[in-house]
């Protein structure tokens, strides 16, 4: 029996704790912030027993070891572990305003909580920042899921769906976002299809969305989105090889318009049906998951 270990790292505020529960609910055994240092010997232990999966949250509390951690991956990779890293992150705004709002401590904040006025914030960003920087190898080597604007329901969704993509393959997540909210932090590759026919232009088209009959009728009148389509599938089968042999698990492709609502929807409802023949294809609406 081969373990499965899901391990949650990622900025403190960014929805760590949320992503675990979610974890748990769905049968994993789930540890919160274990010391590094414990990491190999804990595996080692869930290995003996009839535990198949593990979810281990790892964070800055514990800064002194995290350079540990990415050498841990590797041995544990080379012992038949899956191995399965996430890293939770959000703009440095969000962290700022979720931290101000709860009033709570940033664990490498000097102060005992976010004070109000420009000293406060200027020492909360300094910490943001930090953090940011302590963590960034293991950001490089895990699947970010950037929690800046969506709900703690859709953040459960999300670990959940991606965690049913088999551990053996690359696995693409195609996202539709609006500029308006801002680019995911998450994405690997961020394609820009404002240029397109808008259906927000047509009353009868306004209140629907990319998923609906009339406006991928409209969509598909103009050879422009085709050919939209067409070139952000060749571009993405081209590099998938190369980013499969980098040891790639998951790879974000985000597709942004105006309002994440018609043109971002519908070439992602494309996209994924196209590559979900062939492999593990999953898909996201950030505006519309929202509603």
């Amino acid at each position: 029996m081969t373990l499965e270990v899901v391990l949650i790292t990622g900025m403190s505020g960014s929805g760590k704790s949320v992503a675990l529960r979610a974890l748990e609910d769905a049968g994993y055994y789930c540890v919160d912030n274990l010391p590094p240092e414990l990491l190999l010997p804990f595996v080692a232990l869930e290995q003996q027993s009839s535990v198949e999966r593990v979810a281990i949250a790892v964070d800055v509390r514990s800064a002194t070891a995290l350079p540990l951690v990415p050498a841990q991956l590797r041995e544990l990779r080379r012992g038949n572990v899956n191995v399965r890293p996430l890293f939770l992150d959000s703009t440095t705004d969000t962290l700022v305003r979720r931290f101000s709002e709860t009033r709570r401590r940033h664990p490498l904040s000097s102060t005992p909580a976010p004070q109000d006025g420009p000293d406060g914030q200027r020492a909360l960003v300094e910490a943001i920042e930090l953090e940011r920087e302590l963590l960034a190898e293991l950001r490089d080597q895990a699947h970010v899921i950037d929690t800046s604007v969506i709900r703690p329901s859709q953040l459960q969704a999300y670990v959940k769906s991606l965690l049913s993509a088999p551990v053996s393959q690359l696995t693409l997540v195609f996202e539709s976002f609006a500029f308006k909210r801002g680019i995911p932090v998450d994405a690997d590759f961020v394609f820009d299809v404002r240029m397109l026919p808008n259906p927000h232009y047509e009353p009868g088209l306004r209140d629907l969305t990319g998923r609906d009959e009339p406006v991928r009728a409209f969509l598909e009148q103009h050879p422009d989105v085709e050919r939209m389509r067409s070139r952000i599938a060749a571009f993405i089968d081209e590099w998938l090889e190369p980013l499969a042999r980098d040891h790639r698990s998951y790879v974000t492709v985000a597709i942004g318009c105006t309002g994440g609502q018609h043109r971002s929807v519908y070439l992602v409802e494309q996209l994924a049906a196209w590559f979900g023949q062939k492999r593990t294809a999953l898909k996201r609406h950030r505006e519309l998951d929202a509603g």
